[in-house]
Order: C-alpha cells, then structure tokens, then sequence
C-alpha cells in the first residue's frame, strides 16, 4: 500500500515538475528578441529616438524626510519586523550580545560562576599591587570610557 501511494506521489512529482519546466521555455519563447533585419531590408522602426522639450516644465518636489523624535528612533530599533509593535522577543534581541559574552560555557544558563568570572576579572586588573582592596585611584581605572565625540558634519 505504501508503494502504491509513494509511486502515485511520485509520478504526479514528476508531472508537476515537467509542467513547470515547460511553461519557464514557453515564456522563454514568447520574450525572445526580434530577428536582426538583414542589410539592405527596411524595418518599421524610427532611426530616431523620440524626444519632448522640458525647458518650461517643472517636476514634482521630492519628499522631505520627516524628522524622527529620539523615543521613534529607539522604537524603530527595537521593532525588527516593522509591524508597529514590540514582542518579547525583539525587547530581548538587543540583550543577546552580552547575555553570549557572560555565557562562558555557550549552554546558554547564566550561572552565578560565570557571572562573578567577569567581576572578578576586572577586580583583578584594577588592583595594581595585588593587595586585595582597591584604592581610590585603583577603583578610578574600573569607570567606562567616556562617549567619544561625535564628528561635525561635513555637509
């Protein structure tokens, strides 16, 4: 029985498939160029290209970009698919670069381990002499780096 309906699906495959193939040859066919006129053979085509004066005509005005405000800026990065509304899912994409870097074992589980490896770490790198306490200076060293500024435009 069940060759029967593997055969019958088979079959009806390759008929599907063959009606594809020759409609794609028969729009090939159809779009085909015109046959090059040999010398000497007159065509009923114009040597010339047709063309309008438009010294005294004035088009449309292109569109003018609307000014977006910072809270439709930060909206339109968090809305991935562009459908005007927020899942879980695309609030949490943005959050995904550094869940992977606190995940050292990649199982994708936060254990308390992995995220005290990276407090300690940088512990670690600020105490200079290894006393176990940092100092007012040492602990200056653990603040971010200030924003770089942004460039001037050049416009």
């Amino acid at each position: 029985m069940n060759r029967v309906l593997l055969g019958a699906f088979t079959a009806l495959l390759f008929v599907a498939a063959g009606l594809f193939w020759w409609q794609g040859r028969a729009e090939m066919e159809t779009g085909a160029p015109p046959p090059i006129p040999a010398p000497g053979e007159e065509t009923d085509e114009p040597d010339t290209l047709p063309s309008a004066d438009v010294a005294d005509m004035i088009g449309p005005q292109p569109p003018e970009a609307t000014k977006l405000t910072r809270e439709e800026r930060r909206f339109a990065r968090y809305d991935r698919d562009l459908d005007g509304r927020i899942t879980r899912n695309e609030m949490l994409s943005s959050r995904t670069g550094a869940f992977r870097k606190l995940d050292k074992d990649g199982n994708n589980l936060l254990t308390f381990e992995e995220w005290a490896h990276t407090t300690v770490d940088k512990f670690a790198e600020a105490d200079a002499n290894k006393d176990l306490w940092l100092s007012r200076a040492e602990f200056l060293t653990t603040a971010p780096p200030p924003p770089k500024p942004k460039p001037k435009c050049s416009c």
